[in-house]
């Protein structure tokens, strides 16, 4: 789906055709037919449209015939029905500008461009230099918050794995371990292509526009600190908490010995009183009390013993 916003009086219009300084927004379903008008339209190599189409793109920008390409990677959910999967994954966001507009390119719908849609108005699309950087910080922010959410996650599991025995909290442990494995690669791709871009000056950014890609610079910095502090404490988790449940484990399993050892001896004792030969106090008239009181004895004593120990 492709539309087109105009901003005009500090509103945000979407209009019909691809005038003069809109935005261009291409959002799923992405059709081949799409892309192969507006390559023609606006004179843009087709496949600067279909790299998005590729998960795993690396951010990186590109030159050609004068039409600028950037790709820089951000977070979203992840809808998939595998329950071992990632909770968030990276997603290619392609920037295209052209002569006289600016296009986005999404294959899959994420925060960052919503955020920047709900901010349009506040923008100069004449300033294209300052769109693209704002939808850096865009992205940026976009991490941040995922971080946060992350951060909050792991919080939650720790509490629930001190008193677990289930590999269900593991399992959940695992997937943000995993989301965090694509933030830090992300981060570090994207901090690598605004570094690039600020040595270059790819898109020829003014003292003003220089000074803000710089701060940019700075909290994709921060953000993958972050990431990479959170991937160590959920490594670190993952190894405490494992240990945790193996060591929760040895004690049910130690109880379980123990219980089973104090109903060994009354078995004995009714084994023996049952056995078809003569036997002490067999003519008795309670004869069947003796075999239970010393079993009942001989529990007390071993569970007394046991619980001494602190194995029950």
């Amino acid at each position: 789906m492709i539309q087109y916003f105009k901003n005009i009086d500090a509103r945000t219009v979407e209009v019909k055709t691809p005038e003069n300084g809109v935005w261009v927004n291409i959002t799923p379903p992405l059709r081949q037919a799409e892309f192969e008008q507006l390559s023609e339209e606006l004179d843009i190599p087709l496949d600067f449209l279909t790299d998005s189409l590729d998960i795993d793109e690396r951010s990186r920008y590109e030159l050609e015939d004068n039409v600028k390409l950037i790709v820089i990677k951000t977070p979203t959910e992840n809808n998939s029905i595998n329950e071992s999967d990632a909770y968030y994954i990276t997603i290619p966001i392609v920037i295209i500008l052209t002569h006289n507009q600016i296009l986005t390119v999404n294959s899959f719908d994420n925060a960052a461009i919503n955020k920047f849609l709900n901010t349009f108005h506040n923008r100069h699309p004449e300033k294209r230099n300052m769109m693209v950087l704002k939808i850096f910080e865009k992205v940026v922010m976009n991490f941040l918050d995922y971080l946060k959410e992350i951060n909050q996650r792991r919080n939650i599991l720790e509490q629930k794995l001190y008193d677990s025995n289930r590999n269900e909290e593991l399992l959940y442990i695992m997937r943000i371990q995993k989301s965090l494995v694509y933030f830090v690669t992300a981060l570090r791709s994207n901090e690598l292509l605004l570094m690039k871009m600020e040595r270059t000056n790819f898109l020829g950014l003014n003292e003003d526009e220089k000074e803000f890609l710089q701060d940019l610079i700075v909290d994709t910095s921060q953000a993958l600190e972050m990431a990479n502090v959170y991937t160590n404490i959920m490594g670190s988790s993952m190894d405490a908490f494992a240990s945790i449940i193996s060591n929760n484990l040895n004690l049910v399993m130690k109880r379980l010995t123990s219980i089973t050892i104090v109903l060994t001896f009354p078995m004995l004792v009714a084994s023996i009183y049952g056995m078809n030969v003569d036997i002490p106090f067999q003519r008795n008239a309670h004869a069947f009390y003796i075999p239970v009181m010393i079993s009942i004895i001989i529990s007390v004593i071993i569970s007394w013993y046991f619980m001494k120990k602190k194995w029950f």
